[in-house]
């Protein structure tokens, strides 16, 4: 099914302040569900963050998983939106999508598959073999994540898929937001945050699955970057009849 829905795009730079940058999206949220602006597409690459959910700030090893955040450079703050802790920088990419509906929660699941196989689509179209599923042991675990594989296959042992794109929603009377993180680049300092963090909030990981698009990319294939990969999700949304003002 196609949509026309025609979405102001808003392509920006994330500030030093991490609870700002997540404050924001909410702000928009409630300026859509209002009718004080349109259906919106929003995107830009992040600050250092740690964003913890609701569960985990709950959990005995919260405040060292903290101060663990922090002393890689993670800033960490709570999200109101999704699952588990997941750490992302300025080699990611955030896109927030709002839009108003009369009974936004209805299409809840199904707006995690469509966005979920739109995702895996624009990530093919630079280079990566993507796919929807969870993989066993990711970080922030969901039915919908977007995994990648590497050119040269799997492991032996079944190993090789890392997740790539991890989405979220919050829904508001009249409208809702559709939050993804894209990780494009820098893999080796999300891992570690990553698994530093989970150790601390007594939670399963298998740091294998932490990875990025770059390292997945064959020979010949221009390697990814936070622009590009926005450049191949605007072309898919397009495909799919949005438009863009």
């Amino acid at each position: 099914m196609r949509d026309a829905t025609p979405l102001t795009l808003l392509r920006e730079h994330a500030t030093s302040d991490a609870a700002a940058d997540l404050d924001c999206s909410l702000h928009l949220l409630r300026e859509v569900a209002s009718g004080a602006r349109g259906p919106l597409l929003r995107a830009y690459t992040p600050a250092r963050t740690l964003a913890f959910g609701q569960r985990d700030a709950r959990l005995p090893g919260f405040g060292e998983a903290s101060a663990a955040a922090a002393a890689l450079g993670f800033a960490p703050v709570v999200r109101s939106a999704g699952g588990r802790a997941a750490a992302y920088h300025e080699g990611c990419l955030i896109i927030d999508q709002i839009q108003s509906e009369p009974e936004a929660m209805r299409g809840h699941q199904a707006r995690f598959a469509r966005f979920g196989e739109l995702y895996a689509q624009a990530l093919r179209g630079v280079g990566v073999d993507a796919a929807v599923g969870e993989i066993p042991g990711e970080y922030c675990p969901g039915e919908f994540s977007v995994h990648g594989t590497p050119e040269r296959g799997l492991a032996p042992d079944g190993v090789g898929r890392v997740k790539l794109v991890g989405t979220a929603q919050r829904v508001v009377a009249g409208a809702w937001l559709f939050t993804s993180v894209l990780v494009v680049s820098g893999a080796p300092s999300l891992c570690e945050v990553t698994t530093r963090v989970y150790a601390a909030l007594g939670l399963e990981l298998d740091p294998r699955t932490v990875g990025d698009a770059v390292g997945l990319v064959g020979s010949g294939v221009s390697v990814p970057t936070p622009t590009s990969v926005l450049d191949s999700v605007l072309r898919t949304w397009a495909g799919a009849g949005y438009t863009f003002s």
